[in-house]
Formats: structure tokens, C-alpha cells, sequence
């Protein structure tokens, strides 16, 4: 180990790795800045293996959209529509069932429910959904609405937060997805969604959330407009909270798609980029459990090539991913078991199918 980094500016982070201590803001930078990439992900990898071995985790799992009608209209997305605009839907309860449905002739162990913040549904129709999911699916984890979602829900049906999830949990939700986090920093919130929920308010969701013991997700979204103090800072504070309060499962890097939306003129991150930040997200958060690669948005290669650089999951089968695909992803919208187990093999890694809370998965099909 210390003759692979003898000749690169990553020497003295890599005598930290060797003796499992945190990591510096200062090394964050450090290693967002190094040109040594295969340097970066040895080290990255050298982490991910002494959590994991090579054991590499995903889910059978199913995404239900339930309206893509949002008020935030943040500049980088391309799923969200005005309640006007040509484009906009909102799924009913039945509808959403009807989406869930499809796997009954299969089996699933979660579904992903996430959505626009629309300005008119009240909390009761969160609760119906939900509770109608639980009694079709009582095997089936619930992971639903992103903390900004979870604020808008609050905030519109006139109740805390708190009480949101209180009332949404009892009605069968499982745990939190991470996103609404993008970025923390303020300049880029000015610039890109000056309407969402902001870093301290999604951080405080996500507080009274796990208060509660409900688990969640975090996020970051990549390669745009970020700085690399931008990321680390982001990085950091997520760290914070999970000293805190220990109650996120997973942190998700997600890449930045430009296609069809107000920032298609940026390239978006490169696979080196996508690397890095795999590399540098699995040295900085310590405490995070697992490391996810969202294979819809970062492509089944660079997917590969994360699981050597400090990812130990590949999300899941997923299904009818609707938001990245808005924005020009040319994945497909869904895998099969045998096509992660693949991928995951080619890659060295050993398989485990999991279920949301990195259980082992005994799937009883939904029903």
C-alpha cells in the first residue's frame, strides 16, 4: 500500500486510511483535486473491503411516480411540470396500485414512491396511498417521499413535520429516499432551486425522521455548477448527522443528466468525475454504511467500475425509473436479477440480495 502512493500528493491520506482514522476537510480537497485516480480508488476500495469484502448488494424493486406537477421548478430537473402545463399528470391511489400490481405475478420487496411537490394534495391522499400498498403488499417496504416532500406534504395539510411522519408511518411508511438534497451550498440553491426546502430544513427532516426511528437515505446531486469545497462541505454535513443521530442507511451520489432541462448546455460529469466522487464520498463518510451507484444514472460500465472504487450496491431492478430518463438517460428503465448478478460478477463482486434496511432479503413476492 505505501509503495503504490510513495509518488503521488495522497501519502499522508492514505496513512489515515491504513489506520482507519476520519478524514479532514483538508484531505477531502486533497482528494477531490488529485490528478491520481486509480491512486483515489484503491484507497476507496481499500475501505469498501474492509466493511464488505467483496459482497455487493441490491434490491428487487419498483418505482411509482405519483405526479411529476411540482412548485419548486428547479432548473435542473426534467421531470416537473406546472399544474397548467401541457405534460403534468397525478396518479390516484388506484392508479398507483395499478402500477404496483404488475409485480404480482412476480415478487418485489420495496417500492420507491416519489414525486413533485404539488401544491394541492393534502396529507390524506399520502396516507390512503400508503395504507392502501400496506394492505395488498404487508411484505413490501415502503420507502416513500423525500424530505422535501415530506416538508410540502406538512406545510400544505397546516401540521409539523412531525406529525406528518407520525401519520404517514402509521399508515405504513417504511423509511425516507434521500433525495431533495442536491447540493447544500447556498450559492448554488440561489442559482439552481431557490424555491426548495433548504440544507437546514432538509437536514432537520431528515433529524425528526430518524427521532422517530425512521430510516433514510442521502443524497448528492453532481456535476453541475459545484465546487469541489461545495461537495466536501455537503459531504461533511451529512457526516455530522450521522454522528448524530445514526439513522441514515446509504449515501446515493447522483450525476447531473442536462437533457431537457434549463442547464443543457453543460456537459454533465464525465465518467471520471462520476468516479471521484464515488472515491471520495466512500473516504469521507466513515460512518455511512454503505455506498450506492445508481447504475440509471451513471450507465451499467461506470457502474462496474464504482464497485472498485467504493460502492457496495447497485440499487436495484428499479422499474420504470421516470425522473433521469426525463433528462436523457439512455439506461434502461429496469434490470433483471440475472442482469445485476451479472454485472456484479463481471466486476469481481459477490451478489447479496438485500432488502431495504441491508437485511437479507426473504422475499415473500408481495402478496
Amino acid at each position: 500500500m505505501d509503495a503504490l502512493f510513495a509518488h503521488t500528493d495522497l501519502s499522508e491520506v492514505a496513512a489515515k486510511v491504513a489506520s482507519d482514522a476520519r478524514l479532514s476537510r483538508e484531505d477531502g480537497l486533497a482528494l477531490m483535486r488529485t490528478p491520481h485516480l486509480a491512486a483515489l480508488g484503491a484507497l476507496a476500495n481499500t475501505v469498501r473491503e474492509r466493511l464488505h469484502g467483496d459482497r455487493t448488494y441490491y434490491l428487487v424493486n419498483r418505482h411509482i411516480n405519483y405526479t411529476n406537477i411540482c412548485v419548486n421548478q428547479c432548473r435542473f430537473c426534467a421531470f416537473s411540470r406546472r399544474e397548467e402545463e401541457e405534460g403534468g399528470y397525478v396518479l390516484s391511489v388506484e392508479e398507483c396500485l395499478d402500477k404496483a400490481e404488475q409485480f404480482r405475478s412476480g415478487r418485489v420487496s420495496e417500492f420507491h414512491i416519489v414525486g413533485g411537490c404539488h401544491p394541492n394534495l393534502q396529507v390524506d391522499y399520502y396516507v390512503s396511498l400508503l395504507s392502501e400498498l400496506r394492505e395488498r403488499y404487508p411484505n413490501v417496504h415502503l420507502q416513500a417521499f423525500t424530505a422535501v416532500e415530506i416538508a410540502h406534504i406538512a406545510e400544505v395539510s397546516g401540521i409539523t413535520v412531525e406529525d406528518c411522519l407520525r401519520r404517514l408511518r402509521a399508515a405504513g411508511l417504511g423509511s425516507l429516499p434521500g433525495g431533495g438534497a442536491e447540493v447544500f451550498s447556498p450559492r448554488v440553491r440561489e442559482l439552481l432551486c431557490p424555491r426548495k426546502l433548504s440544507p437546514e430544513e432538509w437536514l432537520e427532516v431528515m433529524r425528526t425522521a430518524h427521532g422517530l426511528g425512521i430510516r433514510s437515505n442521502a443524497t448528492m446531486l453532481y456535476g453541475h455548477i459545484e465546487t469541489p469545497e461545495e461537495v466536501v462541505d455537503h459531504l461533511l454535513r451529512l457526516r455530522e448527522l450521522q454522528d448524530e443521530t445514526h439513522g441514515f442507511l446509504a449515501f446515493i451520489p447522483l450525476a447531473f443528466h442536462p437533457a431537457n432541462t434549463e442547464l443543457e448546455n453543460l456537459p454533465g460529469p464525465s465518467a471520471w468525475d462520476e468516479l471521484r466522487i464515488i472515491a471520495v464520498s466512500r473516504l469521507l463518510l466513515d460512518n455511512f454504511a454503505h455506498l450506492k451507484v445508481f447504475w440509471i444514472m451513471v450507465g451499467l460500465k461506470v457502474a462496474q467500475l464504482a464497485l472498485g472504487f467504493g460502492a457496495d450496491d447497485v440499487d436495484g431492478t428499479v422499474a420504470e425509473e421516470r425522473i433521469t430518463h426525463a433528462a436523457g438517460a439512455q439506461t434502461p428503465e429496469s434490470l433483471t436479477v440475472e442482469e445485476i448478478h451479472r454485472l456484479i460478477e463481471e466486476a469481481g463482486g459477490v451478489p447479496v440480495e438485500r432488502d431495504t434496511l441491508y437485511q437479507p432479503a426473504a422475499l415473500a413476492g408481495g402478496r
